[in-house]
């Protein structure tokens, strides 16, 4: 027999430290994303030149255009300013980017490791992007309070 699983619905961020900690996770997670949507600018021609060896269609309009998901995503991520949407877009551009141009099957074996480290990363970011599209239907605590619910 197979016991049944319940679940309980997180109602608040009440528990000892809680709120803190979801604050410094969030200025991690979003500061960390919304710094390398800064560095798709600061490097655009090299990050579009990359882009463009992966076969990505328009490579400096899709450099700049992740960079500014990075950017307004993280930072949504951060201020709690349409947190779901932001951290949607987020998971959005992890989903898109991440075999795109990490797909280490299909490289040179000397820069399969890195490439599949790079891989795996994301794959964290997505899982942890999709945590704060679940959880963007409750109150943020230390948020601006903006969003769609």
């Amino acid at each position: 027999m197979i016991p049944a699983i319940e679940t309980v619905p997180l109602q608040t961020f009440d528990g000892p430290l809680a709120a803190e900690l979801f604050l410094l996770a969030r200025v991690f997670f979003g500061g960390v994303l919304a710094f390398t949507g800064v560095n798709h600018f600061l490097d655009l021609e090299g990050m579009a030149g990359y882009a463009e060896l992966k076969g990505i269609p328009a490579p400096t309009f899709s450099v700049a255009l992740s960079g500014f998901v990075l950017i307004a995503g993280g930072l949504g991520v951060v201020l709690g300013v349409f947190p779901a949407l932001a951290a949607g877009a987020l998971a959005v551009f992890l989903l898109v980017a991440t075999p795109t141009m990490h797909d280490f099957w299909a490289v040179p074996e000397d820069q399969r490791q890195s490439e599949m480290n790079a891989f795996l990363k994301n794959v964290g970011l997505l899982g942890a992007s999709l945590t704060l599209v679940a959880l963007g239907a409750l109150e943020w605590p230390y948020a601006i309070g903006l969003g769609l619910f």
